[in-house]
């Protein structure tokens, strides 16, 4: 109760309504499960909605495009059955055209793919995705270019986000590399509606880099969980996405005059 009582209650109404006015994809804060307790999963997802998280961010690993293993549809099945959060599911998996129906079926909200594995049949499963009722994602690696995810966003059936890593994929605890900042802000600059994501190393101290570059939708794990008040940590996220988003909106409109 302690905790639910100390989330700033202007927050969602502030970030709503600068989104609303000047067409600004509102913050979506999303602590990475893969850095909960996983024997105690529900319970988890539902601390972190306490805490203020919009969204849940799971990490479907499948021991093959990435060393690590870790969760599938069953998982996401059985965590849907106790929460009714938006379930950002990044996949690192090798063949994504696999999961889509198991994952839809399980209750998944969004499902983000790799472009690495996906270059000659995005297409097709962007329109899966969609038809299945998630929201599409597209993810890169850090030595991915960002052009390569142009196409996916101005192709008849784009994709509903971008997901630019900042570590690379495959285990949380990694130190955040500044170097990716250029994507974020090619992708704000060229599609000022798109949501984009960032996830690795994201935490107080390095939060400003990634709002300022134009990311709203972020993945906190260790940062968030590690915390002895998790509530504040989120609320700095948050916070630091709505002023970049104000400073960018003065900028802009300073520059019309």
């Amino acid at each position: 109760e302690r905790e639910r009582e100390r989330v700033p209650v202007n927050a969602m109404a502030k970030s709503s309504s600068i989104a609303h006015e000047h067409h600004v994809p509102p913050p979506r804060i999303a602590p990475s499960m893969l850095s909960s307790d996983f024997a105690n999963l529900a319970s988890e997802a539902k601390r972190m909605q306490q805490c203020g998280a919009d969204w849940l961010h799971m990490d479907i690993m499948d021991g093959h495009f990435v060393p690590n293993l870790t969760i599938g549809a069953p998982v996401i099945e059985s965590l849907r059955k106790h929460t009714e959060a938006f379930l950002d599911c990044h996949l690192m998996v090798t063949n994504p055209l696999d999961y889509v129906e198991p994952l839809a079926k399980a209750g998944a909200s969004g499902f983000t793919f790799h472009i690495e594995v996906a270059k000659d049949n995005w297409q097709d499963l962007v329109k899966r995705i969609k038809a299945a009722g998630m929201q599409a994602g597209v993810a890169m690696k850090p030595g991915t270019s960002v052009e390569t995810v142009y196409p996916l966003i101005e192709n008849e059936v784009p994709i509903d986000m971008v997901l630019v890593m900042t570590v690379e994929p495959g285990f949380g605890g990694q130190k955040f590399m500044p170097e990716m900042m250029s994507k974020v802000k090619d992708l704000r600059f060229k599609y000022p509606s798109l949501n984009i994501e960032v996830d690795g190393g994201l935490g107080p101290s390095t939060i400003e880099q990634a709002a300022y570059a134009g990311a709203n939708c972020i993945v906190a794990g260790s940062s968030i969980f590690g915390a002895k008040d998790p509530v504040d940590v989120i609320t700095i996220l948050r916070e630091n996405v709505l002023e970049a988003q104000k400073s960018r909106f003065v900028s802009s409109t300073c520059a019309k005059v």
